[in-house]
C-alpha cells in the first residue's frame, strides 16, 4: 500500500485539511500504517498536482489559511483501480524476533527486559482497540453496518495483538527456564 492511496481513502470518507488527515491517522488507519506529518504534507501537494485532489481555501482568524482537500474525479478512479489491483501478502521485519532468534549470544536478562518492554506498548494497545471497539459496538445498527469494513479492520488489530500477547507467554516461559547444558 502506498501513502497516496491511504490519503485518498481517507478523502473519500471527508474531506480535510493536512492537519485533520494527519489526526485521521492517528486514530485510524495509525493502528496498522503509519505517516509522518511531512509525509502527509508532501503527499498532498504530489497528489494535487497529479490532478487527484483539489483543495478550498479557508481563512483562520490568528492561523495562516489551511487548505481543505477532496479527492477529483481523477482521483476517484484512481482510488479504485489501485482497489482492484491485488496486493502481495505482508511480510515482516521484526527486529525483536531477530534479537530472540541469536538471543542465546546474550544474558536472558536482557531479552526479559526487552519482552517487558514490547508487552507494555502490546498491552497498551490493545486496550486502546478494545476501547475502539466497544464506541462502534454501542453504535445503532445503521451505523454499525456503514462502519462494518472499517470494524474488520479493528478486529484484525485486535486479535494481531491478543495473539502476540499469548506468544510472549511462551516466551517469558522459555526465558525462565534454564538452558540445557
Amino acid at each position: 500500500m502506498s501513502l497516496k492511496h491511504a490519503i485518498l481513502i481517507l478523502l473519500e470518507n471527508e474531506p480535510g485539511s493536512g492537519y485533520d488527515l494527519f489526526k485521521r491517522f492517528k486514530t485510524s488507519l495509525g493502528y496498522f500504517w503509519n505517516a509522518k506529518h511531512q509525509q502527509v504534507y508532501l503527499e498532498l501537494k504530489k497528489l494535487s498536482e497529479a490532478g487527484w485532489l483539489e483543495f478550498e481555501q479557508q481563512s483562520q482568524d490568528e492561523r495562516p489559511d489551511k487548505k481543505v482537500y477532496r479527492v477529483t474525479t481523477a482521483g476517484h478512479r484512481e482510488l479504485q483501480d489501485w482497489l482492484k489491483t491485488p496486493c502481495k501478502p505482508n511480510k515482516i521485519n521484526d527486529t525483536l524476533l531477530v534479537k530472540l532468534f541469536g538471543g542465546r549470544f546474550t544474558e536472558p536478562e536482557s531479552l526479559v527486559a526487552e519482552m517487558k518492554r514490547h508487552r507494555a506498548t502490546h498491552t497498551t494497545t490493545l486496550s486502546q482497540l478494545r476501547a475502539i471497539e466497544q464506541t462502534y459496538l454501542n453504535l445503532p445498527a445503521d451505523q454499525q453496518a456503514h462502519y462494518r469494513l472499517p470494524y474488520l479492520t479493528l478486529r484484525r488489530g485486535i486479535l494481531g495483538e491478543e495473539a502476540w500477547l499469548a506468544w510472549a507467554d511462551e516466551v517469558d516461559s522459555a526465558l525462565a527456564t534454564p538452558p540445557l547444558p
